[in-house]
């Protein structure tokens, strides 16, 4: 697959028309029989959340964290494909890990100090590219981690609104 040519007739359109590259994505939660699941529904599939076995879920389900590094690998690993495949860089490997560190007495509120949320997050690439230059490499790290969104967005995060609805 060649991403130039995929990507060019888009690149046209977003250049011509700035408007044509927003878009907008959504994630619903739905609820679930118990307070310690949901459902997420991002319009193209519906995926089954449950909390953390160290607050009180079972243990058997992806919980937010999950979803939120599964993300961040995700968008890494298609970005560094997009790149080295728009470089040229025949890859023989490359895979994306990434762990998260948290302490949940902060989520659990049962020590104020401790913050709520992930304290660091790693992201280890393994790329292997034998035939790459130590120069191609260096640029494929810079630009994935340029153009990768998730990333980006923990670096710097958007502005967050919230709006709360209801009855009663």
């Amino acid at each position: 697959m060649d991403i130039r040519t995929l990507q060019k007739p888009l690149k046209e359109q977003y250049r011509n028309d700035p408007n044509a590259s927003r878009i907008k994505i959504s994630a619903k939660g739905g609820q679930a029989d118990a307070p310690i699941a949901c459902s997420v529904d991002i319009g193209r599939a519906i995926y089954q959340a449950e909390a953390h076995s160290g607050v009180g879920g079972a243990g058997t389900g992806a919980c937010s964290g999950d979803l939120l590094l599964g993300a961040l690998a995700a968008c890494a690993q298609i970005t560094c494909q997009m790149v080295a495949a728009a470089m040229g860089i025949p890859t023989e490997k490359i895979e994306v890990t990434v762990d998260g560190e948290l302490d949940l007495r902060g989520t659990l509120g049962i020590a104020k100090d401790v913050p709520v949320g992930f304290e660091s997050i790693q992201l280890n690439f393994d790329v292997v590219a034998p035939q790459a230059t130590e120069d191609q490499l260096r640029a494929l790290r810079e630009k994935t981690e340029q153009y990768c969104v998730v990333m980006q967005t923990l670096k710097r995060p958007p502005q967050l609104i919230t709006d709360w609805a209801g009855r009663g």
